[in-house]
């Protein structure tokens, strides 16, 4: 059993199992495999099996077919895994039917605390660790690798570790603060006040420090280490020293601070420079650090931030457990207070993000035709809306020499700002050259040519020029890979016109030669010319409008001429009712009176 999945466009994730030893691709209904894209043909492509080899064969379509990039001339052999592109729709081949697992199960993935097994290396607050030797030293041994840092553990000696606090678990009740209540407050009161006021980053963590010196008075040297970008290692983001000579080379333990971080854990030693886990260090021996307390920051989804390290190397002043406590506490409140900055950072960035979409739409708006033109016995209806602020559809109207008129409407793959650009870039190209060429067929080639030699990122546009001699009243229609547009002529019939002459997309080849379609217009003819937006209009039933209702509705005789682009536009929207617009939407009708 064989089968093609949407990887992109409509309803990516769909599976369609190919069935038999023949399969079509198309927009007709009787397809086997239906792909409901306006710019598909009716009888796509189509896939054979041969003595179990699939391949793949283009059935003469209007846009072509591709297999791993690679344009299909005759046919082409498909294997697992290729992938085949029909205008937009994305579909991977694949030689057997998927096996389907159960849905939304995953193995846990990312960090995990402490399970029974290490639940000995965390001793009780103001006691000693409870782990002795194997967990402990070994996990020590190793940071201390990663670090670079030299030396390593002793096979016996009692660690100076006076407490560790887990602060990973999401909830306070692990470190209720019990002792030393003025130094609670004060750190409470001190740092709530300073980090209210301000929120910038920078403007934080120096405020933190200053704070931290006043309550632990034995401090020496105070950090705060962080990531200045989510991938980038740890490193001293702010730093204080009590001694101003000493701010110069404030070198920190790389193995305490993972240590910190990788474990969650909040760290308090009597004595860093014969601390066991902390052995050797190059960096506590120079400093000749003799007591250190260390306090991960976490964000409300409990991933580290950073830490917070405080030490002093006066023997007489060593930190207690209520520091370490009151530290945790600080952390915290660190913690959140950084977070409400790098939100408060975002909002002006979206602010500022938002200012110049608005900027960009206005723009836009101004590309885009002030009114319809003015032409004896004709007349006009025009409809644009963007599916974000900015898109990728665009129309206009180009009143050229005799006093003939263009019709122009166009649509880049892909929406948003970069589609708009292209549209931006390609509209004056549209109005210079069919300024200078008159046969709008080559008009086309040379908008083509442009558009390609800048090699948009594989971007790629449709575009339908319709130029009308009112005089004659004679039509030329010029299709670069775009729907067709449907005529409702005046007998009440609707037809799809220029489908035959229909070429590539722009920017496929750079060198393609155009081909026109020319019809005379009699009176109550009306063309109707439109955008994806309006035949892949989505209901919250997930129910596509699709192009036979489009197609009754361009020929529906309940409204007058004048009033049908009006018709069209309330029974999409009808339809579609509060369903997001998930696509740019572009419309504009013309027809003789």
């Amino acid at each position: 059993m064989a089968s093609l999945k949407v990887i992109q466009g409509n309803s990516p994730g769909k599976e369609f199992r190919l069935e038999g030893n023949r399969s079509v691709l198309g927009r007709s209904p009787d397809c086997e495999v239906v792909l409901d894209v306006a710019a598909v043909s009716r009888h796509h492509a189509v896939i054979t099996m041969e003595e179990d080899q699939f391949f793949i064969e283009d059935m003469g379509s209007r846009n072509g077919t591709f297999v791993n990039g690679q344009r299909v001339v005759d046919r082409a052999p498909v294997r697992d895994g290729d992938q085949m592109l029909i205008c937009d729709m994305l579909l991977e081949f694949h030689q057997h039917a998927y096996a389907q697992g159960p849905m939304g199960v995953e193995s846990p993935m990312g960090l995990v605390g402490p399970g029974p097994e290490s639940s000995s290396l965390l001793g009780p607050v103001g006691g000693e660790s409870a782990g002795d030797s194997g967990g402990l030293k070994a996990d020590a041994a190793t940071e201390m690798e990663e670090a670079g840092e030299t030396g390593g553990l002793p096979e016996t000696g009692m660690s100076t570790i006076m407490a560790t606090l887990d602060v990973g678990g999401g909830t306070s009740s692990n470190w209720q603060l019990s002792a030393k209540p003025e130094a609670q407050l004060m750190a409470i009161i001190e740092i709530a006040n300073n980090l209210a006021k301000v929120l910038g980053v920078d403007e934080i963590l120096p405020k933190l420090l200053d704070s931290l010196f006043k309550i632990f008075v034995q401090a020496d040297r105070g950090f705060v280490i962080m990531r200045p970008k989510p991938e980038a290692p740890l490193v001293p983001v702010a730093s204080k020293a009590r001694r101003v000579h000493e701010e110069t080379d404030m070198r920190i333990s790389r193995t305490i601070v993972h240590q910190a971080v990788d474990g969650k854990q909040a760290i308090l030693s009597a004595d860093a420079a014969s601390d066991e886990r902390f052995n050797m260090a190059q960096s506590i021996a120079d400093f000749q650090i003799r007591s250190l307390i260390c306090a991960p920051m976490l964000d409300g989804d409990g991933n580290p931030l950073g830490v917070i390290q405080i030490d002093t190397r006066d023997q007489r002043s060593r930190f207690t457990d209520q520091d370490l406590r009151v530290l945790v506490c600080v952390a915290n409140q660190a913690a959140i207070a950084l977070d409400n900055a790098k939100m408060h950072e975002e909002a002006i960035k979206q602010q500022a993000l938002q200012r110049d979409l608005e900027l960009a739409r206005k723009m836009q708006q101004a590309l885009l035709p002030e009114a319809s033109p003015t032409v004896p016995d004709y007349h006009f209806f025009d409809f644009y809306e963007s599916a974000l602020q900015v898109g990728g559809d665009y129309y206009d109207y180009v009143m050229l020499p005799e006093g003939r008129f263009a019709v122009v409407v166009g649509d880049v793959a892909g929406k948003g700002v970069s589609a708009a650009i292209l549209m931006a870039k390609l509209s004056s190209d549209v109005r210079f050259w069919l300024a200078r060429e008159p046969d709008s067929a080559r008009a086309l080639d040379a908008i083509n040519a442009a558009f390609s030699h800048h090699a948009w990122d594989d971007r790629f546009v449709t575009m339908v020029v319709a130029v009308v001699d009112p005089h004659a009243n004679r039509l030329t229609l010029v299709n670069a890979g775009h729907m067709p547009p449907l005529l409702r002529t005046s007998a009440d019939k609707v037809l799809e016109i220029g489908g035959e002459q229909a070429g590539l997309p722009l920017g496929v080849i750079d060198d393609y030669s155009y081909e026109s379609y020319q019809r005379e217009l009699a009176p109550g003819d009306l063309v109707t010319i439109f955008t994806d937006g309006f035949s892949e209009a989505m209901n919250s039933r997930r129910e596509l409008f699709g192009l036979q209702r489009l197609a009754r509705l361009a020929g529906t005789t309940e409204v007058p001429p004048t009033e049908l682009g009006t018709y069209i536009l309330s029974n999409v929207r009808k339809f579609a009712g509060d369903f997001p617009q998930s696509d740019d939407m572009c419309l504009v009708c013309f027809g003789r009176e």
